[in-house]
């Protein structure tokens, strides 16, 4: 009762303090009174947090009583034998916000992974653009006519488009209503808000098929239609046929859960895709500082002598050099491409973990271990990879889950800066500075939704981290 108390009062305080700031921000930017800036805060914020309280109840919530529950049946069966490693994952998994951080990441894994199958939209970077729907808010319904473009269709595999998504062989018009007229469908097209309602009419083959570019006539022979296909395929179908299929295949009811951007794509989908170049960038970065951080600082502090001293200084002269100084000629040397982002990222955090993989081989290179195994002849690499490294790793897995963190901050604040992943990719710091003018102008959300992804994703390693060094640490009493 006391954590659930505690709870509720973190709860009511954010959302007070939320609705204070919302209500002068609202009150300063907009031409309505105070009091309704104040309400219209309190309860959007109100809606925020039963949302998120939603999320945790039934996302987050079943999977950790689960392992909880696992884990204590485990513990009966096999208690522990003063083992510390059973100790450090005990204080580990009762570690709430440790276990919400892993949850959170493993979930953030899963969507960069299958994000094309998962996303509403489909396309390679979500970037299927409707500019009738641009801007609209979220929950956004909208039915669409699929016409069918003037190109061959595109048969993408299951594996494709898990890894770069499908291409659309669609042309999508938003319509509020429409009707069969002989040959044609009859639509009321949405053309954006405040924009007047347009008629238009679509040939009913026109929907369904694209005809030969070198033979498109059409023969009607009473309800039945004759024609080639863009593949050179002789047609005959019928009129009710064509209108079964435009009813059941071409006219699709969609709704935007997090709205549109300005070219009218789907937000969320955007959202879901730009998971990946976080996590991606997150991996690839800290393998990098990883490789670089591990080698060198675990040959200074093993070695010392000269040997430290050159590595020490240019550990030193490294992290003198600020992170824009360093992306902006590898970014000119290779260009604007992913790899070299993710490259420069890895190349500012190696230090960290140099200069901490240096001190502690300094306090262990003089243990009884490492000098039994100098005198059984054993080679100074294997020494430092087999026997020191492993017997260090606690603080390297805490220091990597933070360089996580930074990786991503980096990477969206390039990207802000316009040096990381370039359009039509879905970039979560590209998303929020493309939208940050949008803020004082009616859309918040266009910015706030990434910036939101950012820091839960960068709060979740932290979080990791914390808990892992509290697991780590011989002094941090287990929970019962």
């Amino acid at each position: 009762m006391a954590r659930l108390r505690s709870a509720l009062a973190w709860i009511v305080g954010i959302w007070a303090f939320g609705t204070l700031l919302g209500g002068l921000f609202g009150a300063l930017t907009s031409s309505g009174s105070t009091l309704d800036a104040f309400l219209a805060a309190g309860k959007s914020l109100a809606i925020i947090i039963g949302v998120i309280l939603l999320v945790v109840a039934v996302v987050y919530a079943p999977p950790i009583l689960l392992l909880r529950r696992w884990w204590a049946g485990y513990r009966k069966r096999k208690p522990f034998q003063n083992d510390q490693q059973e100790k450090s994952l005990a204080k580990f998994i009762a570690n709430d916000t440790a276990m919400f951080g892993l949850l959170t990441i493993v979930l953030a894994i899963l969507v960069a992974i299958f994000g094309y199958w998962i996303a509403p939209d489909g396309t390679r970077h979500a970037n299927r653009q409707v500019l009738e729907v641009e801007k609209e808010k979220p929950g956004f319904r909208m039915t669409f006519l699929q016409v069918r473009s003037n190109r061959a269709p595109s048969n993408v595999s299951l594996l494709q488009k898990l890894w770069s998504g499908g291409e659309s062989n669609f042309r999508e018009v938003p319509v509020l209503s429409h009707e069969v007229v002989g040959d044609s469908l009859v639509v009321q097209a949405y053309r954006g808000k405040g924009r007047a309602v347009q008629r238009q009419a679509f040939s009913l083959v026109d929907i369904a098929y694209t005809r030969s570019y070198s033979n498109p006539a059409l023969t009607r022979s009473g309800d039945r239609y004759q024609f080639r296909d863009i593949q050179e395929t002789e047609r005959d179908v019928s009129r009710d046929e064509l209108i079964q299929t435009i009813e059941s295949k071409h006219l699709v009811n969609r709704r935007f859960w997090l709205g549109t951007d300005q070219e009218g794509r789907d937000y969320l989908s955007r959202i879901i895709i730009g998971t990946r170049i976080s996590i991606s960038v997150g991996f690839l970065a800290v393998t990098v500082a990883l490789l670089i951080g591990l080698v060198l600082g675990s040959v200074a502090g093993y070695f010392r002598g000269w040997i430290d001293d050159l590595i020490l200084w240019f550990i030193n002269v490294f992290w003198s050099i600020p992170t824009l100084l360093l992306v902006f000629p590898i970014a000119f040397a290779f260009g604007m491409k992913e790899w070299t982002i993710f490259l420069a990222v890895g190349l500012t955090m190696w230090v960290d973990i140099a200069r901490m993989v240096r001190g502690q081989v300094l306090s262990v290179r003089e243990l009884e271990y490492v000098e039994a195994a100098r005198s059984l002849g054993f080679s100074h690499a294997r020494i430092i990879f087999k026997h020191i490294l492993p017997n260090i790793s606690g603080p390297i897995i805490v220091i990597t889950a933070a360089n996580f963190a930074y990786a991503i901050l980096i990477e969206a604040g390039l990207s802000f800066l316009g040096i990381g992943a370039q359009p039509p990719k879905p970039s979560w710091g590209q998303m929020i500075a493309r939208n940050k003018d949008n803020i004082a102008y009616g859309d918040p959300q266009l910015a706030l939704i990434p910036g939101f992804a950012i820091v839960l994703l960068v709060l979740s390693f932290f979080l990791i981290g914390n808990g892992l060094r509290d697991a780590l640490d011989a002094k941090t009493r287990l929970k019962s």
